[in-house]
């Protein structure tokens, strides 16, 4: 949980205004709310439905790393390409849905890192280039959220995403990005502040 003390909950009496962690928390919550149930169950799970369970969640969730659909498709196939590879060596469901979320964070990193060293041989609008689908169920405050997502660095913008749209704890979030957990909560506490200025601009 990020910073809920130092966010706007205080004793105060009165209707308080809407922070940019709640603003945040209700956005990504909508587009989750899009996805299928992902709950697991007690059976033993299947690569086959993992695919089915967790693909699209996975998706979306590349699609706000890296703000490209096509590209998020890519990044989720070679996720389960991985597990696939890896499927023996997994514990349990759970441990599956662990390797594909690490997989996509590193994969979506991967990505931005090509990005960078090609963008200046690549048209501007190319770069930011959103699927319009992955859009088009939104009002436009969800879009000015998203949008505003998409200025932050890559890791506070990962950090962000996997709290708020993949509702991991900061322990999951470090385990999947490879940082600690106290540089996980700075690091989110440092996106809030920064998207706080870009929303209001």
């Amino acid at each position: 949980m990020v910073g809920d003390d130092a966010r706007g909950l205080g004793q105060q009496s009165g209707p308080r205004p809407v922070t940019v962690e709640q603003t945040v928390e209700r956005t990504l919550g909508h587009i989750r709310a899009l996805d299928p149930d992902d709950r697991q169950g007690g059976s033993t799970l299947t690569l086959e439905d993992l695919y089915r369970q967790h693909r699209m969640r996975l998706v979306r969730l590349a699609v706000l790393l890296v703000d490209d659909a096509a590209t998020a498709e890519d990044v989720v196939q070679e996720a389960f390409t991985g597990l696939y590879r890896n499927w023996s060596g997994l514990r349990d469901g759970a441990a599956a849905v662990g390797y594909l979320r690490t997989a996509v964070v590193n994969g979506s990193r991967s990505v931005l890192r090509r990005r960078k060293t090609a963008r200046e041989y690549q048209p501007p609008h190319m770069i930011n280039a959103r699927s319009a689908e992955s859009l088009a169920m939104l009002t436009a405050e969800h879009q000015a959220v998203v949008a505003a997502l998409g200025q932050l660095p890559p890791r506070q913008r990962e950090v962000l995403v996997l709290r708020y749209y993949g509702g991991m704890s900061e322990a999951e979030i470090a385990e999947s990005t490879g940082i600690s957990r106290g540089t996980v909560k700075s690091t989110a506490s440092r996106a809030l502040d920064a998207l706080q200025k870009i929303i209001k601009t």
